[in-house]
């Protein structure tokens, strides 16, 4: 028996890293009792009947999973929204943050196209609100923050961001090595804009990508709506004020969140996120 990596599924096949080494595997009949599937990025058990064949016979637990993009085992995400083309969104970027927390996955925000801005206001304002909270970078299309250039190393990365943000741009320069002109990587990363045929993981920086077109868009289908507070970090320390234990900052008397954005101490932009996500998860209990 080996243990290794999940680095690609392609047709019923699961391509395993495992001692330098690349396995051709099937998953056996047993997932189907048990209706697990393996996921790129598993860590799995599995035994060689060939020279490079093999039948998966245990998945490892798994820190976290996504299905869109099947991916398991993601270190981090790279947040990538631009400041132009298209428009910044607080509330936008607030969804991929609250998306990524619900997996227990690191965020890393990227704000591309900073040149194209009169001045850095703005720029200042989004620090203020979430460089107490996350790792964000401000790049433009000409220079790259040489703090980026370890970022993908010894990890396990997804992309997430808008079409038109910059995503295989950046990719194209902070990892010059690839030897793909911006085009090429495009394609590659958008290889699944109306059907995915494989998921891969690529060597990226000393690092993993998921080769996938990473997300645009996200539904909060798997988040229960008393959970999603804790997708806000930010609320903790003023959720310790609340009146009421189970407080969800929304109607509630003496609530220390609603105060906090009221004295200007937690930015209302990311109240308003978390008000209209919560409304979102709701509304989509009622329909169903």
């Amino acid at each position: 028996m080996l243990k290794g990596r999940i680095t690609k599924a392609l047709s019923g096949f699961y391509y395993v890293e495992a001692e330098g080494a690349i396995y051709e595997t099937r998953a056996r009949g047993l997932f189907r009792k048990t209706k697990e599937s393996p996921l790129v990025g598993d860590i799995v058990t599995f035994q060689v009947e060939n020279e490079d064949e093999g039948y998966i016979g245990e998945i490892h637990e798994r820190k976290n999973a996504l299905m869109r993009p099947p991916v398991a085992n993601i270190d981090q995400v790279l947040i990538t929204m631009s400041m132009k083309s298209p428009e910044f969104s607080y509330y936008l970027l607030d969804r991929f943050l609250a998306y990524a927390e619900a997996h227990d996955i690191e965020p890393v925000i990227v704000i591309t196209k900073t040149d194209l801005l009169e001045d850095d206001a703005s720029l200042d304002e989004i620090a203020s609100v979430y460089k107490p909270i996350y790792d964000i970078h401000f790049t433009d299309r000409n220079h790259i923050n040489e703090d980026l250039q370890e970022i993908f190393r010894d990890k396990i990365s997804v992309l997430a961001g808008q079409s038109g943000v910059g995503k295989s741009t950046l990719l194209n320069t902070l990892v010059p090595d690839l030897e793909l002109n911006t085009a090429e990587i495009s394609n590659a990363l958008n290889r699944g804009k109306h059907t995915t045929r494989h998921v891969e993981l690529v060597e990226i920086g000393g690092g993993l990508i998921a080769d996938t077109p990473g997300f645009s868009t996200i539904e909060f289908t798997e988040l229960d709506k008393y959970n999603l507070k804790f997708c806000f970090p930010d609320f903790n320390r003023f959720s310790e004020a609340c009146k009421f234990r189970e407080c969800q900052h929304i109607n509630e008397p003496k609530c220390g969140v609603k105060q906090a954005v009221a004295e200007g101490e937690l930015a209302a932009s990311r109240y308003d996120s978390y008000l209209a996500i919560y409304q979102e998860i709701e509304n989509r209990k009622a329909r169903y």
